[in-house]
């Protein structure tokens, strides 16, 4: 395992011939040997890979026995010294009845021989003819006498390498209400391997898919799953070579199936993600009362050379990266979003809506989603009123944007300029508005608050706030400005996601309301508070702040998994190394810490707003922070990162 809590882990099909072992250990040697030089860690190979799952009534010849219990030992002796820890599925015998195992192998050693629980004998199934379910109701640990080593035999084992804990389950046992990986999950296991012989069926492998996304969601961990594959017997079945590795409900697959070859199918798992999940999720450890005891074999890590290749990091991991499902997840997020505002609406009998549009992406996608809630409720658009307030810096590109998008969706189009009446507040607090400073940028916010307040009042309306989770993150909102309303629409919306639905709707409209959707996406992001002295956009909030995209991205790893300033360092290189050098990448990460837990008292008063994701930062549900806490941990760990920077490390 890296400092950084990777795990590389495997999944392979060797090519193989029913009841030929010589040929068979000799496809399970390439495999290790591939998946070695490919850098993996934990590989798992198909049910009863050394003999072949078809072999049927050859199960019950002693020569079969005898020679697959000599494979195996050969196959130990032949990979001590490489760094990588395995299960290959071989029958085993056992005080008398012969059973259906896993052999766990690491550095030259049988770490653990794990049974089948249970046994199919159904259908095209029938494996109670030649194999028993193991019980596991001795009162003793078990230990078998098997390929000259003395080994720990049994379900109730886990095995540890380099800190990794690793759990086995086999085929059917994925299949019954309560699969063995749930007790072995909860009693540690990072990892589970399956050692499976599936047959292809229509709609079967589908089923599969979900089956192996659900049970890593429910378990929260990685696992991995190879299937029989090229020389299986096709007498009554078909095996095509499933290789499959699920993280935490999301699901890679091998491309293929149907290969007529050997398979090694591998992915960088994150196990400090999946820890940091199970201590998150504290139900994960309720029903826990049906553990016993699980003897944990430490197996010794053997030295590798440096693997080639770094895991795939995410550089947006609030945008929906499923091309396939684009349409499904954006409907998804913003129907949540409209839900949520219909039934604000609902429950206290509104019928209007107020919001001020500026020609940004945060207003423009807080007005679609209240033409989609009004649609939904079969309300007037006419009772969203959208007003535009130009002040000091707004540009006609916005300003125009902010118009005529609301001419296109029917909504009732308002314009209040702000100028006279900021300056006469300029000249009651005695603020030269020549100072462009805080207080100069903060009285157009609040005064256009103000007016949005007012005029809900007047015709009975709801005052629906545009501000996005990224600008809450960052405190990038001013207090009681724009960072108040009756109801934030965006509030749980980041803002790489909120371009990437704006530019969606975009396909949704008229040929001219896209072209000013996806003329507002390309508009700088800016508050437009401070004049340029011409009219272009001067102020770029992504200048002052630093990219929206970095800071998701910190939002993300420090709120959904509770990484380490080091190592969102770390991951924020591998997604963004090839545009933002060491220094850039320090510099608004240490802004991002800072800003994030000095604003926190603007999120402690948020207004009410829809969850979209995992993510959120409302008080009342996902993210309960003390207003005066302290970030200097965190920019102590920063400090020391520059350093190390500073000095070429």
């Amino acid at each position: 395992m890296t400092d950084y809590g990777y795990v590389r882990v495997g999944a392979g099909v060797p090519s193989l011939k029913v009841a030929d072992i010589d040929f068979n250990r000799e496809g399970i040697l390439a495999i290790v040997n591939e998946a070695v030089s490919k850098g993996v860690e934990v590989l798992v190979m198909p049910e009863l890979g050394v003999t072949g799952y078809t072999c049927g009534d050859l199960f019950e010849q002693p020569l079969l026995q005898k020679k697959a219990e000599e494979s195996v030992r050969e196959i130990v002796k032949a990979t001590s010294g490489k760094p990588i820890t395995f299960a290959v599925g071989s029958p085993v015998v056992y005080e008398g009845k012969r059973y259906n195992c896993a052999i766990i192998i690491s550095g030259g050693k049988i770490l653990g021989i794990v049974p089948k629980t249970h046994i199919p004998n159904y259908g095209e199934f029938y494996e109670k003819r030649w194999f028993h379910p193991w019980d596991g109701k001795k009162e003793q640990f078990d230990i078998v006498e098997f390929a000259g080593e003395t080994v720990a035999f049994g379900t109730d084992i886990l095995v540890e390498v380099d800190g990794v804990k690793i759990g086995v389950e086999i085929c059917e046992d994925l299949w019954v209400p309560v699969p063995p990986s749930c007790r072995l999950s909860q009693s540690g296991a990072d990892v589970i391997l399956n050692l499976s012989a599936s047959d292809e069926l229509i709609g079967k492998h589908d089923y599969l898919l979900r089956l192996v996304s659900q049970q890593s969601a429910r378990c929260r961990c990685a696992y991995v799953y190879a299937s029989a594959g090229w020389g299986e017997s096709s007498t009554d079945l078909v095996f095509a070579g499933n290789a499959i590795i699920g993280e935490d409900g999301v699901v890679e697959e091998y491309p293929e199936r149907f290969v007529a070859g050997s398979i090694l199918k591998y992915k960088d798992v994150d196990i400090e993600r999946l820890r940091n999940d199970r201590l998150r999720y504290s139900t994960f450890h309720d029903d826990d009362s049906h553990l016993s005891d699980i003897r944990v074999v430490k197996g010794i890590p053997v030295e590798s050379d440096k693997r080639e290749g770094e895991p795939y990091v995410d550089p947006f991991p609030f945008v929906p990266g499923d091309e396939g499902r684009l349409e499904e997840h954006c409907e998804e997020i913003v129907n949540i979003q409209a839900r949520g505002l219909m039934q604000r609406l609902n429950a206290i009998s509104c019928r209007n809506a107020v919001i001020g549009i500026s020609g940004g992406l945060d207003s423009t996608l807080a007005l679609l989603v209240t033409v989609r809630a009004f649609d939904l409720l079969g309300l007037d658009r006419k009772g969203i009123v959208g007003i535009t307030m130009p002040g000091m810096a707004t540009t006609s590109r916005t300003r125009n944007n902010a118009i005529g998008l609301m001419e296109e969706l029917g909504v009732t189009s308002l314009e209040i300029p702000i100028g006279k009446s900021v300056a006469q507040h300029f000249s009651d607090i005695g603020q030269s508005p020549d100072n462009y400073d805080v207080t100069y940028e903060n009285s157009q916010a609040r005064e256009r608050t103000q007016i949005l307040m007012d005029y809900a009042n007047k015709i009975n309306g709801l005052v629906i706030g545009t501000g996005d989770m990224s600008e809450l993150a960052l405190g990038w909102c001013t207090y009681n400005g724009d960072h108040m309303s009756m109801y934030g629409v965006n509030a749980s919306v980041p803002k790489t996601l909120v371009k990437y639905l704006v530019k969606w709707f975009a396909g949704e409209f008229t040929d001219r309301a896209s072209g000013i959707l996806l003329d507002i996406v390309d508009t700088p992001i800016s508050p437009e508070l401070v004049p340029s002295g011409k009219d272009s956009i001067g102020q770029k909030t992504e200048d002052l702040v630093g990219p929206y995209e970095l800071h998701d991205f910190y939002m993300y790893h420090l709120l959904r998994n509770a990484f380490t300033p080091r190592k969102v360092y770390w991951l924020s290189q591998r997604a963004f190394g090839d545009r933002y050098d060491n220094s850039t990448l320090l510099k608004w990460q240490r802004n991002f810490y800072r800003r994030f837990f000095s604003q926190q008292f603007k999120r402690s008063c948020m207004p009410d707003g829809p969850k979209v994701g995992s993510v959120c930062l409302s008080p009342r549900g996902d993210w309960r922070m003390p207003s005066d806490a302290s970030s200097a941990l965190w920019l102590s760990e920063m400090s020391v990162l520059e350093e190390e920077n500073s000095n070429g490390k």
